[in-house]
């Protein structure tokens, strides 16, 4: 199944690793210092114009992984993720 994060952008939910509030997570400074070295090393993919909510986190390869930048709320991906349906 895919899931829809915005903009043009699927990821396949099995490779989804983790979704995160942008506005709970960020206090922290070690999620800062995380998403700033992803975006350093170019694995941070922003599919969003508008305010960003929520960042999706998503294996890539052999322990590599890739940052989605979102507009839409985490909890809006996760009943996304948990849906029954599957469109093809």
């Amino acid at each position: 199944m895919y899931i829809h994060l915005g903009q043009d952008t699927v990821v396949k939910k099995s490779d989804i690793i983790g979704i995160f509030d942008m506005d709970n997570t960020t206090v922290s400074k070690r999620t800062r210092d995380f998403l700033n070295k992803a975006e350093k090393k170019g694995r941070v993919v922003n599919v969003s114009f508008e305010l960003p909510k929520s960042f999706v986190v998503c294996k890539k390869e052999k322990e590599n992984f890739i940052i989605y930048i979102s507009q839409l709320s985490s909890a809006t991906l996760l009943k996304r993720c948990e849906s029954k349906i599957e469109i093809i």
